[in-house]
């Protein structure tokens, strides 16, 4: 086993291989960006070093400062995590050169299976089923256009060099067509400095499917089971599953038989992944490999009870791989939600800034948080947007998901927006729970946005009941250990109203020996509260079903973060909110003239000049945060009056970009 390793990485994957490290007793170091300077992997590493600027082309990208980092520290290899230079052949050619190991695959197989065109050659050749398409670089629009009248539409626009939804675009017609080939293109260009594209035919409705593998320098390979990652948005994954609620005996067979053997015809070496689209007939097709960690590697840890880095840090040491197929077992089930730095009530716009409250929910057995995140770190535009992963493990699908809806609901992000409420949203849809599904799943449930999960009778109830709760016991300004179940209960009776953006509630709480009951309208339920109801996250009992609910008081109203949705509850005395219900509203002002930047971000480029005519939903700028491009559109017809931002600037969110004058012929 090696005595020292470098991480070339950064954030929560960077930490993650650290712990695995340190448990094997292998010293570890870090880098970092200028950016990155009070970072949490820097500080869990033995040593670290500093190796650029915040723009990861500048550090984490740039191959000569990771060597020059291994030479001034004596590190022995280096694990590449995922992302900036996991699956760059030139980090292998330069570590090799310096006789460092690289702790992945071999340079030949970086390079083949990184490149779509080449690994979808590869594939055919080996007998592993294919996508139909143009398997060759579109030099531009126009034949992009060709290419897809020839295969028919849908299709879709791929980065040959791509990964992570970089560089992909779905396209129905020539017109999105020519739009996805130049996104692509850009996209690719900027993440990867490659910008050749290729076509091949969307399957519609298909499931991703992946197949983790493992194979050591002896010429031994094992699959460790299926994951499923068709809940995707902008194709980066959001939810993950192991197993997969598809997949039968006889198709995991299969796939793992087909994902050995593209192993095997590339000389892998390490952990990898073959992915796979599967259509509602069980048929499935090659997509892609990923030479490197996963980051949803972590739900086959927790059903196989194999540490995915520990084999990787071992292989390539040179150890054989001791795990034979037959050792390779399911037990149980395991989910993981990725936590963005993005607002879901904003379009999923990017979120940058300082965190000033992080809390996950407590770890242990059932529930696992990887992050590289904490109290007071700075969320930076330079990087990808996910900040923590949020991993739940039970017995069977429906109490790994229940898991996850209780620690997403206790998951404290305060001073970015995140999408936790959003992900909650998904686990709790029937669609989901019923397994149903797919690549489109995102778009078909939320297809005109998230605006925060509208709850049903029941859960809203136990929301109200807990802030009702909350309230009283703030009102009486008691301590918290005056809340004790041996202390007497109060006969009487609190009557209040609560209100809802649209909403208005009579509640009645009755204090018991055994808890609360709570009338609300006509409804009569039983609540316990579970701790201490002064936190700012409340366990609670309600009707016998345990949740756990966020609360944040402002003046008399409270912010509730529970089921997927976040609302205010306005609390009152019946007098007061008879006062309350006469009070003037308001009245915001129309901002639908300007077009604002939604996040913090790059002005990548204009599509208009001052006097220029546009109508509601044409493009007018495109913005570029966390690696991902961002069109801009006209919220209305007008004519360009003023343009406030020249390309190239860096934007603060709400910066106005654009300003139109009223519409043409008022």
């Amino acid at each position: 086993m090696f005595e020292k390793i470098l991480i070339a990485n950064r954030g929560e994957i960077a930490c993650r291989v650290i712990r695995t490290a340190k448990r094997l007793g292998v010293s570890t170091v870090a880098v970092y960006s200028e950016a990155d300077r009070e970072a949490l992997h820097v500080a869990m590493a033995d040593e670290s070093v500093l190796i650029g600027p915040a723009p990861s082309s500048e550090s984490y990208l740039v191959v000569d400062r990771i060597i020059d980092a291994c030479r001034q520290t004596g590190a022995q290899a280096v694990h590449p995590g995922y992302g900036f230079l996991s699956e760059n052949p030139a980090l292998f050619a330069g570590l090799e050169s310096e006789g460092i190991v690289f702790i992945g695959p071999s340079k030949k197989a970086i390079e083949v299976m990184g490149d779509k065109i080449a690994s979808k050659a590869l594939a055919e050749a080996s007998g592993v089923s294919t996508v139909p398409g143009f398997n060759h670089v579109i030099p531009d629009a126009d034949e992009a256009i060709r290419c897809a009248r020839k295969i028919g539409y849908p299709v879709m626009l791929k980065a040959s060099a791509g990964g992570g939804g970089k560089g992909m675009r779905i396209a129905h017609s020539d017109e999105e067509c020519r739009e996805g080939f130049e996104r692509a293109s850009s996209e690719a260009r900027s993440s990867f400095a490659d910008d050749r594209i290729f076509i091949e035919k969307f399957i519609s409705q298909p499931r991703h499917i992946e197949i983790q593998v493992l194979a050591d320098q002896h010429g031994h390979v094992i699959h460790l089971n299926e994951r499923e990652c068709s809940i995707q948005r902008r194709h980066q994954k959001v939810v993950e599953e192991a197993p997969s609620p598809f997949v039968d005996d006889a198709l995991r067979q299969a796939m793992g038989a087909q994902a050995i053997d593209l192993a095997r015809a590339v000389n892998y070496v390490s952990a990898g992944t073959v992915e796979f689209i599967v259509d509602a007939e069980r048929k499935f097709y090659f997509l892609e490999m990923n030479t490197r960690l996963q980051v949803e590697h972590p739900v086959t840890e927790k059903i196989t009870g194999i540490d995915l880095v520990e084999w990787m840090l071992r292989i390539a040491a040179g150890e054989k791989l001791t795990l034979s197929q037959h050792d390779v077992g399911i037990s149980g089930w395991s989910m993981e939600t990725r936590i963005y730095a993005e607002d879901p009530l904003r379009g999923f716009m990017p979120s940058s800034g300082r965190v000033t409250r992080f809390r996950p929910p407590e770890a242990s057995e059932t529930v696992r948080i990887d992050t590289g995140l904490f109290e007071g770190a700075e969320v930076s535009l330079h990087y990808d947007p996910m900040v923590a992963k949020l991993i739940s493990h039970g017995p069977d699908r429906d109490q790994a998901a229940d898991t996850m809806r209780r620690a997403l609901d206790q998951f404290e992000i305060r001073g970015i927006q995140a999408n936790t409420a959003f992900l909650t949203a998904l686990i709790e849809s029937p669609r989901f729970r019923a397994g149903e599904t797919t690549t489109a799943f995102i778009e078909e449930e939320f297809g005109q946005g998230f605006t925060g999960e509208a709850l049903d009778a029941s859960v809203l109830d136990g929301a109200l009941a807990v802030v009702s709760l909350v309230h009283e016991l703030r009102h009486r300004d008691r301590q918290p250990m005056a809340f004790e179940p041996e202390r007497a209960p109060s006969p009487a009776k609190i009557c209040r109203i609560a209100r809802t953006a649209d909403q208005t509630f009579e509640i009645a709480l009755q204090e018991e020996a055994s808890g609360w009951s709570v009338l609300i309208g006509s409804r009569v339920h039983r609540f316990k509260v579970l701790g201490n109801p002064y936190g700012s996250v409340v366990d609670f009992e309600f009707d016998g079903h345990s949740g756990s609910a966020q609360i944040r008081r402002s003046r008399n109203a409270y912010e509730v973060i529970h089921g997927g949705s976040r609302f205010t509850v306005a609390m009152f005395e019946p007098h007061v909110a008879q006062l309350a219900s006469i009070m003037p509203k308001k009245i915001q002002p129309d901002r639908s003239h300007l077009v604002l930047s939604p996040m913090p971000g790059l002005l990548v480029s204009l599509s208009v000049n001052a006097g220029d005519t546009v109508k509601a939903g044409d493009e007018v700028a495109v913005v570029e945060a966390m690696k991902m491009e961002n069109i801009l559109r006209a919220n209305r017809d007008g004519r360009v009056a003023v343009i406030h931002a020249k390309v190239g600037a860096a934007l603060n969110v709400d910066q106005c970009i654009v300003e139109l004058d009223q519409e043409p012929g008022e």
